[in-house]
């Protein structure tokens, strides 16, 4: 008899959830890819989904009988017990077949080979002996949300689809993201990179996954190996290879100094943005008239017709109008944080600088949008 346990379905299916995201959806690569990995030791189970590329791995507590390894089909195992009723699921796996039982309803599925499987690129040997970063997960998860919208998402251009991290001076860790339209850039002061590794670039689609993962937890950890980066948050592993390659030189985009400053209220901003935006049709961009203590947002799309509000700001400098993509004006202004913000011009074509007022700690380019 092989790996045989029983669980609660929400914890089970909590576990699958997670690890489903990282499993190949096709078969393209290898079939073993589209399945998930279990391993029982004890009463341990640890669930892996895997496409080489992320690596999600979960181990939640469950009744063990007897240890093992299988590799059951993502997706079919999931939806089985997502749709199991409430209660305990048996599972045991013999002769090639998963057998998932749950009340009266049964349910055997054949097996993937588990030897086809591969093993998981950062081992436990190197989780002891590679050097750890400890960061806290609201600081740190409120950063990733601040710049994984910047990346690209355009494969074609591998290393735009990343976030730098690099240590930055002393003590402080700098995200870096870009994807040549807009530039977010955000510090975290009492962190750095360890070891031999003080710069990596790191896949935003792992990021974004990370994301998800710390929404409840106090703690992540970071580890480094040649090709890969390793979070561990709770009890959730997520392995990612890292993109090879060399970030743009992000620091000659962003001006030193720009003779106008608008300030303004971020909440009263946004929202005005987002109501002015339903007549920006595609790529219509949104025009801001800035002139000292007034600011007018303005759409104007043809055949559609024109939107237009006024908002209270303070504003030094030449009288300006500036366009921007409205979604990346609107994905800048939920990024920055506190009650006012500052866009810093030097005229109708270069760069713009979105910040908090008062907080240098996150910058956000944004590239005007040339209108007649």
């Amino acid at each position: 008899m092989g790996l045989k346990f029983r669980c609660e379905r929400d914890s089970l299916l909590n576990a699958l959830n997670t690890a489903v995201r990282a499993a190949a959806s096709s078969t393209a690569s290898r079939t073993a890819l589209t399945g998930v990995h279990l391993e029982l030791a004890g009463n341990h189970l640890t669930v892996t989904g895997s496409d080489l590329d992320l690596t999600l791995s979960v181990t939640t507590e469950v009744s063990g009988e007897s240890d093992g390894v299988a590799v059951i089909s993502a997706r079919l195992v999931a939806d089985l017990v997502r749709l199991a009723p409430p209660g305990a699921v048996d599972c045991s796996v013999d002769d090639g077949e998963a057998s998932i039982v749950a009340g009266s309803w049964q349910n055997s599925i054949r097996l993937i080979p588990h030897d086809d499987y591969p093993q998981l690129p950062i081992s436990d040997a190197d989780d002891e002996a590679s050097p750890s970063v400890v960061f806290t997960g609201a600081e740190f998860r409120d950063a990733l949300s601040q710049v994984v919208k910047s990346a690209s998402g355009d494969d074609s251009r591998p290393i735009l689809t990343g976030v730098l991290m690099a240590t930055e001076g002393e003590g402080k860790l700098r995200l870096v993201s870009t994807d040549s339209y807009r530039l977010s850039v955000r510090d975290i002061e009492g962190s750095s990179l360890a070891g031999d590794y003080q710069k990596v670039l790191v896949p935003s689609r792992a990021l974004s996954e990370l994301q998800r993962l710390i929404s409840e937890s106090k703690e992540v950890t970071l580890k480094l190996a040649e090709q890969y980066a390793q979070f561990n948050v709770g009890d959730v592993r997520l392995i990612t290879r890292l993109i090879p390659g060399e970030f743009p030189n992000y620091q000659g985009l962003i001006p030193s100094d720009q003779p106008n400053c608008l300030t303004a209220n971020r909440e009263q901003l946004l929202e005005t943005v987002k109501r002015v935006r339903l007549l920006a049709q595609d790529s219509t961009p949104v025009r801001l008239v800035m002139c000292d203590g007034n600011l007018e947002v303005i759409a104007i799309t043809h055949d559609v017709g024109k939107s237009q509000e006024s908002v209270e700001a303070a504003y030094k400098g030449e009288e300006l109008t500036v366009a921007f993509n409205h979604t990346y004006l609107i994905d800048g202004l939920d990024a920055v944080v506190g009650e006012e913000v500052t866009l810093e011009t030097t005229d109708a074509v270069k760069p713009a600088v979105l910040r908090s007022l008062g907080d240098d700690s996150f910058l956000y380019l944004l590239m005007p949008v040339r209108v007649s």
